[in-house]
């Protein structure tokens, strides 16, 4: 095969290509959800929140039901929908008790409403570099961002692999920090037997469309702690309303928002949660195969789960080495491209080369009258997370559970074949 591959012509330049047949979409759609959703339809009531105390405050029969499936499937105390993941992270920022003058550790790395969540409220994101091998927060560069403003930690399990949630637990632990996980990307993830998203005070989990498992848009947060969990419900649906006749005095001061998730995508959330293990199986199985293929090839370093870790691979992310094939990463995915197989390159550029943190537009956080720290947004802040973004890392999202093992061993191929043939780009 090796000596087959170095006498192909890339496709760039002409040659036949490895694929072109286009890849099968993933839709987890099926029969369950379309009855559970004409069920919902038969009632009329697609919700039951209303934003006063009493028997609905916290939604109808079909939400209440998710949340207990949720908690039970995770093994919390509790579970609170909420409309989205961005909400959730919202919502836990407000929970815990986060504002103007406090700082929150976040991910460079990550969708941007993991660091615009303390914004919200008027803290300062802190952002911190990540691991060069698990994507996520690194805790030593947490550690060195530790300052006395710093009242929380917002950690991100990134692609599918968890956090190094023991260490940023003893950071918390020693500083008396909040930890809140950014579980999107990993439901069915574990880290040392524990389940991804029940690993900090609040974990939120995300329902969007392109997840593992979805109802187009929503969330869950999950916690085991009391007071914050009714914290979270209370953020959800209108707080300031209600907080006199919950009656406790500790949340009179919470603003609420309308984050309610509807009967209808409780309903096709609870069918979702169902196929979660027959969906992730999948991922990994694949991930393997492009493990193994891709481990052999110098230059290229493929996804790998660290022990005592469960993977589930939202994405595949692997690092490319421009130095040693002399081909930048661009043109080497556009050949990549070529042969029918398209990824990415750098995922998300760092979050704090966005306008609003090199411009400080924001009118809240390193910007409020109360804030009496230093933050730096500057280039060259996160090292790592620069290197990979501009340089070195790439990732396929096409590992998912419509695929055959023959469509991965074309994705696998077409990174071969362009690898066995590089000098023919340069």
């Amino acid at each position: 095969m090796a000596a087959i591959l170095e006498k192909s012509k890339l496709a760039l330049l002409g040659g036949q290509p490895v694929r072109t047949k286009p890849f099968a979409h993933c839709n987890t759609i099926g029969a369950e959800e379309k009855r559970a959703v004409a069920e919902v339809m038969e009632t009329g009531v697609l919700s039951e929140f209303v934003g006063v105390w009493g028997d609905h405050f916290n939604g109808g029969p079909r939400v209440r039901g998710l949340e207990r499936e949720w908690a039970d499937y995770f093994g919390v105390k509790h579970a609170v929908t909420i409309n989205s993941n961005t909400s959730g992270l919202f919502a836990a920022i407000g929970a815990l008790g986060i504002g103007p003058g406090d700082e929150v550790i976040v991910s460079p790395y990550t969708m941007s409403a993991s660091a615009i969540a303390p914004l919200v409220y008027g803290a300062t994101p802190v952002f911190a570099d990540i691991d060069p091998v698990t994507y996520c927060l690194s805790p030593a560069s947490v550690r060195a961002r530790i300052t006395p403003r710093i009242k929380a930690i917002l950690a991100v399990d990134i692609f599918g692999h968890p956090a190094e949630w023991d260490e940023l637990r003893a950071i918390a632990k020693e500083h008396k920090l909040g930890l809140i996980e950014d579980a999107a990307q990993i439901p069915g993830g574990k880290y040392k037997g524990r389940w991804a998203g029940a690993l900090g005070d609040i974990g939120i989990f995300s329902l969007n469309y392109h997840k593992t498992i979805h109802c187009g848009e929503g969330g869950v947060a999950v916690t085991n702690d009391d007071h914050l969990a009714e914290r979270l419900r209370l953020i959800r649906n209108h707080a300031e309303t209600v907080v006199a006749a919950q009656g406790d005095a500790r949340n009179f001061g919470l603003i609420g928002f309308n984050y309610r998730m509807t009967e209808l995508h409780a309903a096709i959330a609870s069918e979702q949660l169902k196929k979660l293990e027959a969906l992730t199986a999948p991922r990994i199985e694949y991930a393997g195969i492009l493990q193994e293929r891709w481990g052999k090839i110098p230059g290229l370093q493929p996804a790998t789960c660290q022990r005592d870790c469960r993977h589930v691979y939202y994405v595949f992310a692997t690092q490319y080495d421009e130095a040693l094939h002399g081909v930048p990463r661009t043109k080497f995915l556009e050949a990549v491209k070529a042969e029918g197989v398209a990824l990415a390159g750098g995922y998300v550029e760092p979050l704090y080369l966005q306008p609003i943190y090199q411009q400080r537009v924001m009118n809240c956080g390193p910007t409020c009258r109360g804030y009496s720290g230093e933050v730096s947004y500057a280039r060259g802040l996160c090292p790592t997370t620069e290197l990979m973004h501009f340089s070195r890392l790439f990732y396929t999202p096409l590992i998912h559970a419509h695929l055959s093992r023959a469509d991965v061993e074309d994705v696998a191929l077409a990174v071969e074949k362009v690898i066995a043939n590089i000098s023919q780009l340069k």
